[in-house]
């Protein structure tokens, strides 16, 4: 038997192994960012799988259930009364201004509980009182809200489940 020729069985047993690898390596290294939408019923739609992922068989990470636009993110608190919205000052009058006048402000006093302001709230929900008392609520911003049907996001594959990382915008959106 001439050695360069090897044996048949061998040989072919070979090429399926190197066949069942490059399938291996191939399916590893397929795509693993896809683009998708979110249909009316939240189902998720990408760009490399035909069939809607009904919204009980995909994932979001946790910024897109945050809330709606002008939902409260966050309020005031004071240390030790979680929700309670009070939050202290003081007067004071050593603050200066942009041009070195004396100027008046806030900090430190106090506060009265007042009840949580309207939602939304209003310029003048939750103000009043002798110390000032007012509270803060950081509502979520358009940029921040949940997801919503219609909306274009980036979807990232880990293994065989979708998991939507964020909305997608339009590069113009940078000049606003």
């Amino acid at each position: 038997m001439n050695p360069s020729s090897g044996n048949k069985g061998v040989n072919h047993l070979a090429q399926v192994l190197a066949g069942q690898s490059k399938k291996d390596h191939d399916r590893n290294s397929a795509l693993v960012l896809d683009f998708g939408e979110i249909m009316d019923d939240y189902s998720l739609q990408t760009n490399t799988f035909s069939i809607p992922i009904p919204v009980e068989d995909y994932h979001v990470c946790r910024q897109l259930t945050l809330g709606k636009t002008g939902d409260i993110l966050a309020k005031t608190q004071a240390v030790g009364s979680p929700g309670s919205g009070e939050h202290e000052h003081n007067v004071v009058s050593k603050l200066k201004d942009s041009l070195g006048k004396p100027c008046t402000g806030s900090i430190g006093v106090a506060a009265s509980a007042q009840p949580d302001p309207p939602d939304p709230p209003q310029s003048n929900a939750g103000s009043g009182g002798p110390e000032g008392a007012h509270q803060h609520h950081v509502l979520i911003p358009e940029k921040m809200r949940r997801l919503k049907p219609g909306d274009r996001v980036l979807v990232a594959w880990v293994q065989s489940e979708a998991v939507v990382v964020d909305i997608i915008c339009p590069a113009e959106d940078l000049k606003k």
